[in-house]
This record gives C-alpha cells, structure tokens and sequence, in this order.
C-alpha cells in the first residue's frame, strides 16, 4: 500500500480531502492514479460554483476509462488547480501535495468527518 496522509479523510471512490479550518482542498488518491493510467483530460468546475457532498463535481479522464469526481464535501469553489486543467497529466505527480483538484469553503467542516481514515481507507483498496 502506498503512503496515504493521516490528515486527510477519503470516501470510497478514491477522493481525498484535506480541511484546514474552513477550507477544505479535494483531490484524487495515489490509488486512483495508478488504477487510471495515464491522464489525459480534467474538467473541474468554476470558482464560485456549489458542490454537493457525495454528488459529482468534474471528471477526470485516462487512456482507460473516464471517472466521475465526488465532493467529500458541501461548500463553495474558492480555488480551482488551472495547471492540471492544461497538463492534467501531472495529477500523478504528487496527488497529495501540487496535484489537488479543487479547494472549497466547506458550509459544515464537520461533513469530513463522515470519510474513512487513512487507515480505513488504506484496508479498503488493499482487498481491490
């Protein structure tokens, strides 16, 4: 199992995301850049658009398959990652650190807490 960040909570479809107070930043796990392959297309959506806890918020595109991406989280678009909508190949980089996807100004920080740990999520992709 690669290295996942015990300050980040994870849902089950291989988002992260990681709250600092109010803000809440959302990418995609190491495991689902290895299970995607090359990335070839990434569609996020716009500052100042609302998304909804569990409901799609973009999609993210390989030579594999396309994935819809969920929001760990309720909360407005307060910064969205242009570099990776230009080279999105560069999600595998560092998914956990430059790689995010979006940060949110979350209505209820207290949603995350509804995500697996590192740990619980570290036990699910290990039986994938």
């Amino acid at each position: 199992m690669s290295f996942l960040p015990n300050d980040c909570r994870y849902l089950d479809s291989h988002e992260y995301v990681r709250l600092d107070g109010e803000i809440a930043t959302i990418g995609i796990t190491k495991f689902a850049v290895d299970q995607l392959g090359d990335i070839v297309f990434l569609e996020l959506p716009e500052m100042g658009d609302v998304v909804t806890k569990r409901e799609s918020f973009g999609t993210i595109e390989s030579v594999k398959s396309v994935a819809e991406l969920n929001s760990p989280v309720t909360g407005t678009v307060i910064e969205r990652n242009e570099t990776l909508l230009e080279f999105p190949e560069q999600v595998a980089d560092d998914p956990y650190g430059e790689a995010w996807f979006i940060k949110v100004r979350v209505n209820d920080p207290d949603e995350v807490l509804d995500a697996l740990t590192a740990d619980e999520y570290g036990a699910l992709v290990e039986g994938e």
